[in-house]
């Protein structure tokens, strides 16, 4: 792959408002690449620059070594596919997809061959004389797809194209997503606040917030190794401590926790002692078990006692929050094997909670704000407490 969409310092504003500010990043050729953060965060706006249906007021935007900051839309090999499809109501599944070609005067002969490879595409050539109303909406989803790519763009933007779906046929079209873009081998580019979409569509992503790219890396890299606070907890959940490092021991430290003692840690930024430290601890990555870990090999586990103060039951796992001196720490444990036989941790219950040091990750910037993304139970939400 080779370096091929590339944003150089580019600054969008809507009045007072900074929605994108100097941003600056590449894009690789057939990379499938996402721009994921909350709303308000710059994504749509970055997009819609590339699209052509924003100006930046700075900076420039760049395609294949050719400046496209000041072309129009359809000047531009660059296509967008949105969350309401815009599929003609009045035409055929075949004649959507061959609009463009249509438009464009493309011969009959061509326009017949392009128009049926895009059904094999999407599997849809029993329905090609079928209405928009007469079928589903993965189906409209897949003609909207097919439509944007019949004239083989260079870039096709996807802005929240699954959002209007349910949840099966949200997960369904992921797959199918993800074949497409396999099969075309043309770069995506794909706007989501939904972070189980972007980790498991994209070769990279870009943390967007307010106006600017907290982290751009492939996704393991983003979950396991997150750059600032706000990264750890909008990307799936996790724990926050702040500690000072109490004791340096060749790769580990020893960090000083407020209210709750002294927590080992692996010291991959080569922190002094004395110096403040941001951790974050993903929940499933710690245990919570009735019994105290097996003592093999503890000597490089946290364990504390704890208290359990919320349960929430998810089918394929299990979350809980525990209380540890002012602490509350969540835990998910995996229900790999059939427990209804097994006596469960209940509201109330008094357990032990442990992660091995390897686990926390010491975090290059944090804020207070960062601390209120932390996902909490449901509002007036526990368990059943024991009679």
């Amino acid at each position: 792959m080779s370096e091929f969409l590339v944003f150089e310092n580019v600054t969008k504003r809507f009045g007072s408002l900074t929605a994108v500010d100097n941003v600056s990043l590449s894009i690789n050729r057939g990379e499938f690449f996402s721009l994921l953060g909350p709303s308000g965060c710059g994504k749509t706006t970055l997009l819609r620059m590339l699209g052509g249906f924003e100006s930046p007021d700075s900076g420039r935007i760049w395609l294949d070594g050719r400046d496209i900051t000041d072309l129009p839309p359809n000047f531009r090999r660059v296509h967008t596919i949105f969350q309401n499809y815009a599929l003609f109501p009045n035409m055929t599944v075949w004649d959507n997809i061959a609009f463009s070609l249509t438009i464009a005067k493309y011969p009959k002969h061509e326009i017949k061959r392009a128009v049926g490879e895009m059904l094999e595409l999407i599997r849809m050539t029993d329905h090609a004389f079928k209405y928009p109303s007469m079928i589903s909406g993965g189906q409209k989803q897949r003609v909207a797809i097919a439509r944007a790519l019949v004239d083989r763009p260079q870039v096709l933007l996807l802005d929240e194209p699954l959002a209007a779906l349910d949840l099966k046929l949200r997960q369904h079209m992921l797959l199918e997503l993800d074949i497409i873009h396999d099969q075309v081998g043309l770069t995506f580019v794909y706007v989501t606040h939904d972070q189980g979409e972007a980790m498991s569509l994209s070769d990279r992503i870009a943390v967007m917030n307010k106006g600017h790219i907290e982290q751009l890396d492939p996704p393991a890299k983003i979950y396991e190794a997150p750059r600032s606070g706000f990264v750890a907890a909008f990307i799936g959940d996790t724990n926050f401590m702040d500690g000072v490092v109490a004791e340096v021991n060749g790769e580990y430290c020893k960090l000083a926790v407020q209210n709750l003692g002294e927590i080992l840690c692996f010291n991959d930024k080569n922190i002094s002692v004395g110096s403040q430290v941001h951790l974050s601890i993903r929940p499933e990555k710690i245990r919570v078990s009735a019994q105290p870990p097996a003592k093999d090999d503890i000597s490089k586990l946290n364990i504390f006692q704890c208290k359990v103060t919320d349960i929430v039951y998810q089918g394929t796992y299990t979350k809980y929050w525990v209380e540890v001196g002012n602490h509350r720490i969540a835990a998910i444990k995996s229900h790999s094997h059939f427990t209804l036989d097994q006596k469960p941790i209940t509201w109330g219950d008094k357990v032990y909670c442990w992660w091995h040091a390897d686990d926390g990750y010491m975090l290059e910037q944090f804020t207070a704000e960062d601390a209120n993304l932390v996902q909490m139970p449901p509002a007036g939400y526990s368990a059943p407490k024991k009679a």
